[in-house]
């Protein structure tokens, strides 16, 4: 079962900001369906499921590149769903639905690649979720999802330790959690799950990458109203008094002003594109 966090209003807030997350996380997108289409070695077809499929857009990426491939997202949240949906405006061969990808069963299996931008971290047993996996994936099926490294090679939370000390530093002294954001940061728990699951050993590649936090006419703005939005500063900010909350929106704005540069608002970013395949 997928972690448990509320993804209906996660997913709310998700379907209402994902042309900004879908720009924070455009260049994984990229280099993860690169990845997927060579490990599935598919060329012209193929059956393929987005695990976390959020607005879509690794399917309608895995689309464009494969036009007679047979694509399903599927997703906790159907405001993200619906947002999908309107987005495909009728093309054929993607289909979205509702579901804890742990537990969901298609009408029909055998897929010959399965993938997932970002989406594989929130899971409460993640061994029992990619055993369901594995037992969605015809043999020689390829898997590939991307997921962040570790929260000290992620300069866009590392950049934020300073708001967490003064106002959660619980936080800062909590263990990593089992389910979350940076929960697969370990190649070792990685290989661990998906060994456990029954897949081949896997290649991880990692991908630094700029995480566009903030652009166009007022870069800062755009950038502050991002991050009180979406991740993990955006939560602790929802538990503040207003006061507090001011304060921490003040340091904030010092921190994203000085990552401006170009006109955009830049942070680095590190995550794991990770492939394997099905025996």
């Amino acid at each position: 079962m997928t972690a448990t966090y509320d993804w209906h209003a996660y997913g709310e807030v998700w379907a209402q900001e994902w042309r900004r997350t879908d720009r924070t996380l455009a260049p994984v997108n990229e280099a993860l369906v690169a990845a997927a289409l060579a490990a599935a070695g598919v060329q012209s077809a193929g059956k393929i499921l987005d695990i976390g499929c959020g607005a879509g857009t690794t399917s309608f990426a895995l689309a464009d590149a494969l036009p007679e491939a047979r694509i399903t997202g599927v997703d906790l949240s159907p405001a993200l769903v619906a947002v999908a949906w309107d987005r495909a405006q009728n093309r054929s061969g993607l289909r979205f639905e509702v579901g804890d990808a742990a537990r969901w069963t298609p009408h029909e299996a055998g897929f010959d690649l399965i993938v997932s931008r970002h989406g594989v971290m929130f899971f409460d047993d993640p061994v029992d979720a990619f055993v369901h996996f594995h037992a969605l994936a015809r043999p020689g099926a390829a898997l590939a999802f991307s997921c962040f490294r570790s929260r000290d090679d992620n300069e866009w939370i590392r950049a934020m330790r300073p708001i967490f000390a003064r106002f959660a530093p619980e936080m800062l002294a909590a263990p990593e959690p089992a389910a979350g954001p940076f929960a697969f940061a370990d190649p070792v728990r990685i290989e661990s799950i998906l060994s456990a699951a029954g897949f081949a050993s896997p290649e991880l590649e990692p991908l630094d990458f700029d995480y566009v936090a903030g652009e166009g006419e007022d870069p800062i703005g755009d950038a502050l109203g991002f991050f009180r939005r979406i991740g993990p500063l955006a939560t602790m900010l929802r538990t503040l008094d207003e006061p507090a909350s001011e304060a921490a929106t003040a340091m904030l704005t010092e921190i994203v002003a000085a990552q401006q540069t170009a006109g955009r608002v830049v942070f680095g970013a590190a995550a794991w594109i990770v492939t394997s395949v099905r025996p």
